[in-house]
């Protein structure tokens, strides 16, 4: 930069502080926030004052950053140092020349734009050579700001005669300087030529000097080629890129906008749906809390009943054992004798039928049978889906099932079973095991004749009961809960006798069976003339349909008939090996 352009630029900023009415950000740094100083174009053209650019912290360094001799620009053991900075704008990564920020080209048109802003805002201007009268004119070729007496002096010297000089109130009134570039190396030389080996605007001494040997010619003959160059790549390439990226950026605010009416819809969607939900939970609550009172008088109900049967069994009882016990204490044999029938029916009675509940049967404290469970589903409200139900271990002996048929037939020496499904009052089936089950087989005839059983807790609210009758005969059960009966309790099973397998084949006859053997006989009475012993088709005895050789049953699906059937025939003559 000349002499001139750093006394411009001194005479520039000493002043835009104080009154703080810049308003052109073309002239303003976006570091300082103040007038450009020396601004520099950064390799992504973005402009900053060059003092705000050696301020900036380095990004990265070619070589440690911890030697004291590294700075920017700088050179560490006779080798250039590379230095790579954030742009403040754009936060490209850009390397500083080897010189520094003075090594990055100079933004004139940002000294317009300052020199422009100082007109407008500071108001009157002193002069840059006599520094006492008011500047009235400036001299474009040497950048400065001229008094009046100063002024004609400039024109008068025959190395300054031929400058352009022009009026500062012209120059406010076009809204836009337009100044030589001088030389750096040559106050006053204005850049006409350009190096093309250099490429480089060089002054007429530069070009007979440092450029002699150069190629060197007017600017105005390459302005055409290398602002071609410019402005091709400005129009064909990068104007179309520019308006796609406005395009795409208006897109997404456009995108952006719908996007923050969907979100605001969406809101006072969800906003709704809580309103609603919660209406539905309140809803739910209650429901919940109406179920419980049911089943809280449910309960009491079923306590007192307990209660009541309790109650008159112990009556009972206590007047039958009271009454013995006088009667056998205080009674002579003759009253004794003579109460006795009554006496013992009465108490056979209670012995036998009483209501005997077994201790373990009665829970002391069942308030553990209801319980809230917040996670179980629970359906819809109002149509929306809710969670929370009321669990209820109470059995309603009235709604409890009996599943199977081993609760009402059986077999000799084989194992039978049924199912007990313990159910709520609503006929549910209860969702968990735990109840106090009682199970009585006893044969009708022979009271002691009591069958082992066997109750497995499924813990779904399921008991399987399984059992072995030694013999035949009506047998009474009993099914309790809790010492109570359940509905249909007692049941009546009846056992058959043990099924006896046939130990013969299922034939025609023994003579087809046996493939014409005289010694094969048959269960039934049929004989063949001939010798044979056994049956034959059309002959005396014969059934006239296919019958079982051990016993001459004609029931292919059927036990076999009693031995004493068959005590006129020999077990060892009867067929038994011979498949139809």
């Amino acid at each position: 930069m000349s002499e001139s352009e750093n006394r411009e630029q001194k005479s520039l900023t000493s002043e835009e502080e104080p009154n703080g009415s810049v308003v052109n950000p073309k002239a303003v740094c976006n570091v300082c926030k103040r007038l450009y100083r020396d601004p520099k174009i950064l390799p992504c053209l973005h402009t900053f004052c060059s003092d705000c650019i050696s301020q900036l912290e380095p990004f990265s360094v070619s070589s440690p950053r911890d030697s004291p001799e590294i700075r920017m620009g700088g050179v560490k053991e006779g080798r250039p140092v590379t230095v790579t900075v954030l742009c403040p704008d754009c936060d490209s990564e850009v390397d500083l020349p080897l010189s520094g920020p003075q090594g990055l080209s100079t933004d004139h048109l940002a000294l317009d734009e300052v020199f422009l802003e100082t007109l407008v805002t500071d108001g009157p201007l002193g002069c840059d050579l006599c520094g006492e009268g008011g500047a009235e004119s400036r001299c474009e070729v040497c950048s400065v700001n001229l008094c009046e007496f100063c002024c004609q002096a400039h024109r008068r010297q025959k190395r300054t005669s031929s400058h352009s000089i022009q009026r500062l109130e012209e120059l406010k009134s076009r809204g836009r300087l337009c100044r030589p570039v001088l030389c750096a190396l040559h106050p006053g030389q204005e850049l006409r030529l350009f190096c093309q080996p250099c490429d480089l605007p060089v002054c007429l001494e530069c070009a007979a000097t440092l450029h002699r040997d150069h190629r060197c010619c007017p600017t105005s003959d390459v302005i055409d080629r290398h602002g071609d160059r410019i402005r091709e790549l400005v129009t064909v390439r990068l104007r179309p890129r520019l308006e796609r990226l406005r395009d795409s950026l208006q897109k997404v605010d456009v995108s952006q906008d719908a996007l923050q009416a969907r979100v605001d819809a969406t809101a006072g969607e969800v906003r709704a749906f809580a309103r609603a939900y919660a209406s539905a939970v309140e809803a739910h609550c209650l429901s919940l809390l109406r179920r419980l009172e049911e089943l809280r008088v449910q309960r009491r109900n079923q306590l007192h009943l307990q209660r009541a049967q309790l109650q008159q069994a112990l009556l009972d009882v206590s007047g039958g054992v009271e009454f013995a016990e006088r009667l056998l204490n205080l009674g002579s044999d003759a009253e004794i004798l003579s109460a006795k029938g009554v006496t013992l029916r009465r108490l056979t009675s209670l012995a036998e039928s009483s209501y005997d509940p077994h201790p373990s049967a009665v829970a002391p404290d069942d308030s553990n049978s209801i319980s809230f469970l917040p996670r179980e589903p629970a359906g819809e409200v109002e149509g929306y889906p809710v969670v929370g139900v009321i669990n209820s271990k109470t059995v309603d002996l009235s709604k409890c099932t009996i599943e199977g048929e081993g609760v009402q037939r059986g077999r000799e020496g084989q194992p039978g079973h049924f199912t007990l499904v313990c159910r709520d009052s609503a006929g549910e089936q209860v969702a968990r095991g735990g109840e106090n089950i009682l199970v009585s087989i006893v044969h009708v005839e022979r009271k002691n004749n009591m069958l082992e059983t066997t109750v497995v807790d499924n813990n779904d609210g399921s008991y399987r009961v399984s059992y072995t009758p030694e013999e035949p005969g009506v047998y009474s059960v009993w099914v309790c809960v809790k010492a109570q009966h359940v509905k249909g309790s007692p049941f009546t099973l009846t056992v058959k006798r043990k099924l006896r397998q046939h130990s013969g084949t299922f034939h025609c006859c023994s003579f087809c069976s046996s493939g014409g053997a005289k010694e094969a006989r048959c269960g039934c009475p049929g004989t063949m003339p001939g010798g044979f012993k056994g049956c034959g088709h059309s002959h005396k005895g014969h059934p006239g349909k296919p019958h079982w050789s051990c016993c001459g049953s004609t029931v292919e699906q059927s036990e076999c008939l009693p031995q004493s059937v068959l005590a006129a025939v020999s077990p060892r003559s009867h067929l038994r090996t011979v498949e139809l």
